[in-house]
């Protein structure tokens, strides 16, 4: 149902463009945008950088023209850390990231980037676009300064939740480990003794190979094994505790997004919304057969870990969120917001679905 809902969603808002397309009276009234994108993820990545590249190459003729869009590969513009300010800043007017890269900076931001132990992409979706997530995303940047116009622009289901040279048996074996692992689920880890690094995603192998680190989490089995992690760490473990699913921002300068009429505003949005709903289609599509060949063709021990592992995660998280909420007051409101929308769409989600298989042996 929820894969369904997505496809009938994409399939409307190509209608719902097309019905906006100017003609050339109108589309000369309007003053042509060309969005410079920098990237946090190469275009090569599946949903984390081929998203904004669907994107680009359909905004133009979705909008007659009107608005065009060039995609810059990590670095070749603005390194991926760097997104955020450079957009605000107006040294490019737009960009495209993950906002669990700001945490930093902003707490509350991995709230809006990937939850541990957080909703799938259905009940995420709803509560950003249909509760007060959008509305909080947006305030969050206003309230810290930042001239930024932020669009959800794509969402990827559960990722793997780590490469690891040997299995993973009890929490003890994790203290000390130095390992690449993002956002609050990093900070998690922390809590167990694990030395975490924030790497961007063409880093982390040469770490693993130079034995800077000693393990790795990044993205979803079809995307990890473009990077080469099968090569050095041999098992791979499920499920993505720390992201359930994860989320994609398209960032506006402010006066770039004001400057522009109200049609352009309404295809960027509504390529965004295509855009979404594509990247969840294509990643769930393409990870099965990745998982397969994995253990069949290149060695890998696709690993579950165990209800005891879950636990102890579980419970790392657990402290680093009460820890979290009582030092920054914007981080507990949205998670009271989010806390909220979670309580009742459970009444929706204990009783809609069927159970999960168990994973294949």
């Amino acid at each position: 149902m929820k894969k369904f809902v997505f496809f009938t969603i994409t399939a409307f808002l190509f209608v719902t463009i097309l019905s906006f397309t100017p003609g050339p009276a109108m589309a000369g009234k309007e003053k042509p945008v060309l969005l410079k994108v920098p990237i946090a993820f190469p275009t090569k990545l599946p949903g984390l950088g081929s998203t904004i590249k669907w994107v680009s190459e359909r905004i133009g003729t979705a909008s007659g023209g009107s608005v065009k869009m060039k995609v810059y590969e990590p670095k070749k513009l603005v390194a991926p850390f760097e997104i955020l300010s450079a957009v605000s800043k107006g040294k490019v007017n737009a960009g495209y990231s993950t906002a669990g890269y700001w945490r930093g900076k902003l707490p509350a931001a991995a709230i809006f980037s990937a939850i541990p132990f957080g909703p799938e992409a259905g009940e995420y979706l709803a509560w950003l676009w249909y509760g007060n997530g959008m509305k909080l995303y947006q305030q969050m940047y206003d309230d810290a300064g930042y001239n930024v116009k932020v669009l959800l622009c794509g969402i990827i289901a559960p990722e793997t939740s780590g490469w690891f040279k040997k299995p993973i048996t009890s929490a003890d074996q994790l203290d000390g480990m130095r390992m690449r692992f993002f956002g609050l689920g990093g900070a998690a880890m922390n809590k167990l003794g694990v030395q975490t690094s924030l790497l961007p995603s063409g880093e982390i192998f040469p770490a693993l190979e130079k034995k800077a680190i000693d393990a790795t989490e990044f993205s979803m089995p079809a995307i990890d094994k473009l990077l080469g992690f099968h090569k050095i760490a041999k098992y791979n473990y499920f499920p993505g505790w720390h992201q359930q699913a994860t989320t994609f921002e398209l960032l506006i300068n402010k006066d770039t997004w004001n400057g522009m009429s109200d049609r352009q505003r309404m295809v960027i949005e509504m390529m965004c919304y295509a855009g979404t709903a594509d990247c969840f289609a294509y990643t769930e599509a393409i990870q099965g057969s990745v998982i397969r060949e994995n253990a069949e063709k290149r060695g890998v021990k696709n690993m579950y870990w165990s209800d005891d592992m879950l636990n102890v995660f579980r419970g790392a998280w657990d402290e680093l969120r009460e820890e979290q909420y009582k030092k920054d007051a914007f981080f507990a409101k949205v998670w009271d917001d989010f806390s909220a929308f979670h309580e009742n769409y459970a009444f929706w989600s204990s009783l809609g679905f069927l159970p999960r298989p168990k994973p294949p042996k």
